[in-house]
């Protein structure tokens, strides 16, 4: 999920029952997605991934309540202003967000939900009572990020500049110490993918647990 960094608040709060979440974040481009989708292919029935909410129009191919939850500015703002959001911003003209009830669905199916989201929102999240695994997830260099969202070929120019400032202001806050859990360089997709298993590998057997109880 893309977010500015000078826009963004959150609502205290937000404890919720069920296993717990898990926050991936790091730009565009350094493979979340990628991971994410291994993972909840390797436990279908144990990850759950939250759906952010946004004021975008979808592209070709996403799904609305699969991809996001599509809604309009008012609708949206309607519901942050009713404290229904974990977390919120805006980039490049729109809003994007995590709401309670995007979590809670998840748990509520004994799921660990899984966050993607930006920088600034982790930094929110902290303030709050929400208490996940924090797991940032970054390309071994700028110039390696550049070439994977130019293959893409999904950008304007314009587009594209944005993402990669936007990235390198993410990869400088995220050496704040003790923002994130676990550091995962993606320079090599299977490696990577084995030390994201690895860190969550305690809550996935915790959660397997509980349903057999």
């Amino acid at each position: 999920m893309w977010m500015s960094h000078d826009v963004s608040t959150c609502h205290q709060g937000t404890a919720m029952q069920g296993p717990r979440p898990v926050v991936l974040s790091g730009p565009s481009g350094a493979g979340k997605s990628t991971l994410l989708k291994k993972l909840l292919k390797d436990y279908e029935n144990i990850f759950g991934f939250s759906v952010s909410h946004t004021t975008r129009k979808p592209r070709p191919g996403e799904v609305n309540g699969k991809d996001y939850h599509f809604v309009t500015r008012e609708e949206m703002q309607k519901e942050i202003d009713a404290g229904e959001f974990i977390e919120h911003a805006e980039f490049s003209g729109n809003m994007y967000g995590t709401s309670k009830g995007a979590v809670q669905a998840v748990q509520a199916q004994n799921q660990i939900c899984v966050l993607d989201i930006d920088i600034q929102g982790v930094k929110n999240i902290k303030k709050t009572d929400l208490n996940p695994i924090y797991i940032s997830v970054q390309p071994p260099s700028i110039d390696i990020l550049e070439k994977r969202l130019r293959d893409r070929q999904t950008e304007t120019e314009e587009g594209l500049l944005k993402r990669l400032t936007a990235a390198r202001v993410d990869l400088e806050l995220s050496k704040e110490p003790g923002l994130f859990d676990v550091v995962i360089i993606n320079d090599d997709l299977e490696k990577a993918y084995s030390e994201l298993k690895e860190t969550l590998l305690e809550e996935i057997k915790k959660t397997q647990e509980s349903r057999k109880s």
